[in-house]
């Protein structure tokens, strides 16, 4: 079985997300041939035998400045150009997905990906925790800027044959009445993370922090910070140490410092990492982001200033005392959506 996946290109979430579930996939079922046609960084599959990876644009997301700050008039300048050639874009989308010889297509969550399925005349499985019609509502200039994008993108998901969602969602309506409720999508070290800390020389008695911001980073004096707040900083760059991976580090860390996204907070989850989280501008999905993280992990708040000016050791000191949540979240939803995926390429309802 051939399966096209079609993964946003904004930030290494969705991407990240998407390897659990394709590893989840292929286990599954070793006929399950993987394409994936998105924007991501390509060096994000490299090591992945099983994919055959495509570089295309297949959305727009957010236009980001850095992690902190997002630039609105660019953000819709930029899907109101990509939209503009929509249907030219569904056609030759449709084109490759025939020329895969796809039996299936899941989309992470690019409206593209629905739109070129239904015109290939292939199922369409979409998967995500928010929907980008929702994002972009949520900026007020929007629709005047971009006028009818909104309206193609739910068209667009109202294409899709069925809908997994995962927690800490919004949006969805398009895809009201076929969306089933999955657990967290999470990768989980399975290294001790004594170990990772003596690989990374990290011996004394300050706190660990890992600070993670993303493919789109973040300029901060992170040595200074270290020394003034009497903090062992870790700074995530593009690739971890050799023979350690990016959630060996988290598992290692005490706490976690970064602006909030569905992949950082599920992995501080998976492996049960405080996190010091910080304003991420104007972006729809960081109040239900922030109303899911108590019920979830440990967290707390910092301003965008104090940690500009690394004020961080008062929410770090915070959350380490704080309790464990009362209930720890299901992580499993790479097999679950891998079982899901597999039951509706066959016909069968979902699997619970």
């Amino acid at each position: 079985m051939v399966v096209v996946f079609y993964i946003s290109g904004h930030g290494l979430g969705h991407a990240s997300r998407d390897l659990e579930l394709i590893a989840a996939l292929t286990r599954a079922a070793s006929d399950v041939r993987v394409v994936v046609r998105t924007s991501a960084p390509r060096w994000m599959f490299e090591k992945h035998e099983e994919i055959e990876f495509h570089g295309v644009e297949v959305d727009t997301g957010i236009a980001q400045i850095d992690s902190l700050l997002i630039d609105d008039a660019a953000t819709a300048r930029r899907a109101a150009d990509f939209y503009r050639e929509f249907d030219r874009r569904a056609d030759e989308e449709a084109a490759a997905i025939e020329a895969a010889g796809a039996q299936l297509v899941v989309g992470d969550i690019p409206p593209l990906a629905f739109a070129a399925a239904a015109r290939a005349g292939v199922p369409s499985i979409a998967l995500g925790n928010f929907t980008w019609d929702w994002i972009y509502a949520g900026y007020p200039d929007f629709e005047s800027a971009a006028p009818g994008v909104i309206e193609t993108i739910q068209s667009a998901y109202g294409a899709a044959g069925r809908a997994l969602r995962l927690p800490m969602h919004g949006g969805f309506e398009p895809m009201a009445g076929v969306t089933d409720d999955i657990p967290l999508i999470a990768r989980r070290s399975n290294r001790d993370p004594g170990e990772i800390r003596r690989r990374l020389g990290l011996t004394g008695d300050r706190p660990i922090v890992l600070a993670s911001f993303g493919g789109y980073g973040v300029e901060l004096p992170f040595a200074a910070i270290g020394d003034a707040e009497r903090l062992a900083i870790v700074v995530v760059e593009r690739h971890p140490p050799a023979g350690v991976t990016y959630p060996d580090l988290v598992a290692a860390a005490d706490v976690v410092v970064s602006k909030p996204g569905y992949g950082i907070i599920s992995e501080c989850v998976a492996n049960r990492t405080a996190l010091v989280y910080t304003s991420r501008g104007r972006f729809r999905e960081y109040d239900v982001l922030v109303a899911w993280m108590p019920r979830m992990l440990r967290c707390g708040f910092v301003s965008v200033d104090d940690l500009r000016a690394g004020r961080w050791a008062a929410a770090i000191r915070g959350v380490l005392v704080q309790p464990e949540p009362d209930e720890q979240p299901r992580v499993d939803g790479a097999a679950v959506a891998a079982a899901a995926i597999l039951d509706l390429s066959r016909g069968e309802s979902l699997s619970s």
